[in-house]
């Protein structure tokens, strides 16, 4: 039987050391200043022949610093968040933070389990990616005390840093592009709108671009994700209905293009020849989709990024009022909608 060799301790430093713990704990804290040379010597070879490696929860405890970030993820499976999660390691790392990533998978008891985990993980801020999250999550949420800001979506009611897309500006360019390259008939689809402030403002972005062209056809529906009767329904009556008009397809999100991709296939509709699309958020396989699809690319990285720049702000105590940093987005044209 195999028995399990036991961890070095601080003690067994400071005896194969010959000294006191405290001494071995003033190497560790980096106050080597005070230390021999001699003795600091005989510290280095003690923790190398013990292979010692010390706590960092234990003592970031004790000093009353973790240095640990909790990041909430709605679903991380979604490209978005991928790239927005690259943006934050690469900005704790660089601060000296350590992420502790939580997906909820859009799942209510996973969201308010991993808020009270973290919190017993005493972390010393919060980024959240709130979109998908329930009013329960949300309404928890906004009982921490801890430093927090919000990717991508605001909670009403709610004053706290927001980090996310310009989507005003977005919106405005996919519509005004659409609109330049002929198109006469527009339909705006999204998943039902309820509080999300992104889905609400690309929809009013798009209705008063719209509105400043006299003869362009602007409509709106909403569709859960997942039913594919439904959208293959609104999509075959749009098409349909402005029969003999240039038609397109403006997507709210990534996930919902990739559905709308595989609508059109179903009812037999090819974007680019007989439809118009573009959806917000690049997608990998958006230039390889029959003639490519037409995006909106969000800089995802460098909101992850701000996010994590602006929570590390609020952890050092800057009280500056709550702010809303919005990125612009940058139009990716491609075959489905070219004129």
């Amino acid at each position: 039987m195999t028995i399990k060799a036991s961890r070095a301790t601080i003690s067994d430093v400071a005896k194969a050391a010959n000294t006191g713990k405290t001494s071995v704990s003033r190497y560790l804290n980096g106050e080597k200043h005070l230390l021999s040379e001699a003795l600091l010597e005989r510290i280095e070879r003690a923790i190398a022949a013990l292979d010692y490696r010390p706590s960092q929860m234990a003592r970031g405890l004790k000093r009353g610093r973790t240095r640990l970030i909790g990041l909430i993820i709605a679903d991380i499976t979604n490209p978005y968040s991928v790239n927005v999660l690259s943006g934050i390691e690469a900005a704790c790392r660089e601060k000296g933070f350590t992420p502790l990533v939580c997906n909820t998978n859009n799942e209510l008891d996973q969201e308010l389990h991993y808020l009270d985990l973290l919190r017993s993980y005493q972390v010393e801020g919060i980024v959240v990616n709130a979109v998908g999250m329930r009013e329960e999550g949300l309404s928890r949420l906004q009982q921490s005390a801890l430093p927090m800001v919000l990717i991508d979506r605001k909670i009403p009611d709610f004053a706290c840093d927001v980090v996310g897309l310009d989507n005003n500006q977005a919106a405005t360019t996919a519509t005004e592009h659409l609109i330049e390259q002929g198109f006469e008939a527009l339909l705006f689809l999204s998943e039902p709108l309820g509080t999300v402030n992104t889905r609400q403002e690309r929809l009013k972005a798009f209705r008063h671009t719209a509105a400043r062209y006299p003869g362009i056809v602007a409509q709106n529906e909403e569709t859960p994700l997942h039913e594919t009767e439904r959208l293959d329904n609104i999509l075959r009556q749009f098409h349909q209905q402005y029969r003999g008009m240039r038609k397109a397809v403006i997507s709210a999100n990534g996930a919902l293009t990739l559905q709308v991709a595989r609508s059109l296939k179903r009812i037999g509709l090819h974007w680019g020849a007989d439809i118009g699309l573009l959806g917000f958020d690049e997608l990998e396989w958006a230039e390889l989709a029959g003639v490519g699809i037409t995006t909106l690319k969000q800089p995802t990285w460098q909101i992850g990024y701000a996010a994590l720049e602006q929570v590390v702000k609020r952890i050092e105590g800057h009280e500056e009022t709550v702010r809303e940093q919005v990125f612009s987005g940058e139009l990716i044209v491609r075959g489905s909608t070219a004129r």
